[in-house]
């Protein structure tokens, strides 16, 4: 046990844990109220435009690419995270005075949502790679598998504390309290003892003095295994990671309940993502083969999730879904961490979570139509057959490599 929250013996990680998971809390809080009032109050209950919500708010970190990885590479990490979060609760209570004052209309979401994925574009991969100043490089992995654990932790609360205040207060003020909640990483933030930050490692490989914004990508793909990862995150982030859709065109559509029962049913998958990040932080170095398998669980349960005939049981299989996913996510984030050049990481991190996130703009959109069209057990079936393809795409893009070097990565 001590092994797995090893990375907690440190002052500054200590610190930065508790007040980040005070604001994932909100964060979860306000995603939850953001997907139910464009579902049922602005709209009448159309997948689409919230499919449309979370394109425009995970899609800059796709268009942003060049600039958000070099901009966590270049600057202070901890300044850059300081104005990012700052500028993230600014909107939340904009989001909210628009909200209580009863303004708010779909457009604004939409502009809201893209301003958030701007700011969370450059907030992304400072913030992952910031977690390695923290620890250091000995650390690493087991600091991103908790990392993933406070995040799920957070998706537990958040979303039933959400559903809970909905009924009773509003979406408004859920958003204000997101807003709220930003305060308390900022104080963690100020309390981080400066001297006690690892530095950056500032290594770019013999013979280099200078790494150019295309770096990143040229060094992640010349790598078989770091482009086995890139394509399988771009395949399942794009096409199976469309959670809010899913979750909530179930609720409204085909169980018919309220914004509490839809806050339970994220917070039942997020049960399942804690046990899968902290399953991740048990282990000591990510390995090839887990996340291969991890894919193919992400599948299967995605699957079975389609199939439950009621609210009960469809719960249970969001347990497995939040389990498989964050079991992958987890352990690709955390190899793509620690097969990458300390100089050119923030880099590679922000290709990783662009492709995993940014091809929202597809695929939300895309999941919300097939909800609206065919039904949302449709949906749940296209974004199951993405975990499987996923698999084919890793396991071919591997099949190249000698059988010598697959067991090296997955010994690492």
């Amino acid at each position: 046990m001590r092994r797995t929250f090893r990375s907690l013996e440190g002052y500054n990680y200590r610190v930065w844990a508790a007040g980040a998971l005070v604001s994932n809390v909100g964060t979860w809080m306000q995603r939850t109220a953001q997907d139910w009032i464009v579902l049922t109050e602005l709209t009448l209950h159309d997948a689409t435009a919230v499919g449309i919500v979370m394109a425009l708010q995970f899609g800059p970190q796709f268009v942003l690419l060049p600039f958000t990885g070099w901009a966590a590479d270049h600057f202070d990490r901890r300044k850059l995270l300081l104005a990012t979060q700052t500028t993230q609760g600014l909107l939340a209570l904009f989001l909210g005075l628009l909200t209580v004052t009863g303004h708010v209309q779909l457009w604004h979401v939409y502009g809201f949502a893209l301003m958030l994925g701007c700011v969370s574009a450059f907030d992304a991969p400072a913030r992952q790679t910031f977690v390695g100043q923290l620890v250091g490089d000995a650390h690493l992995a087991n600091a991103v598998a908790l990392n993933s654990t406070s995040f799920n932790m957070a998706r537990m609360i958040g979303p039933a504390a959400a559903g809970l205040l909905i009924g009773r207060i509003g979406t408004g003020p859920v958003f204000l309290l997101n807003a709220l909640s930003f305060g308390a990483v900022l104080c963690a933030m100020g309390l981080l003892r400066k001297d006690e930050i690892h530095p950056r490692s500032t290594h770019t490989g013999p013979g280099r003095q200078k790494v150019g914004l295309t770096d990143g990508l040229r060094y992640a793909w010349a790598r078989p295994e770091l482009r086995a990862v890139l394509l399988m995150f771009f395949v399942i982030g794009t096409f199976g990671i469309n959670f809010p859709i899913y979750i909530s065109s179930m609720s409204v559509s085909v169980f018919h309940v309220g914004a509490g029962a839809f806050g339970l049913l994220t917070s039942a998958m997020a049960v399942g993502s804690v046990t899968g990040a902290l399953l991740s932080a048990g282990r000591e170095q990510p390995r090839m083969q887990f996340i291969l398998f991890a894919a193919a669980a992400f599948g299967t349960a995605l699957l079975a999730a389609a199939l439950m005939p009621g609210y009960y049981a469809f719960a249970v299989a969001l347990y497995f879904v939040g389990l498989a996913t964050q079991s992958f996510t987890t352990t690709a984030h955390g190899a793509a961490q620690m097969w990458t050049d300390g100089a050119l990481r923030g880099r590679v991190m922000a290709i990783v979570m662009a492709v995993g996130v940014g091809g929202t703009m597809i695929g939300a959109p895309l999941a919300g139509h097939i909800a609206d069209t065919w039904g949302p057990r449709w949906s749940l079936g296209f974004g199951a057959l993405s975990g499987f393809v996923a698999l084919l795409g890793g396991w071919v893009t591997l099949a190249g490599w000698s059988f010598t070097a697959f067991r090296r990565v997955g010994s690492r």
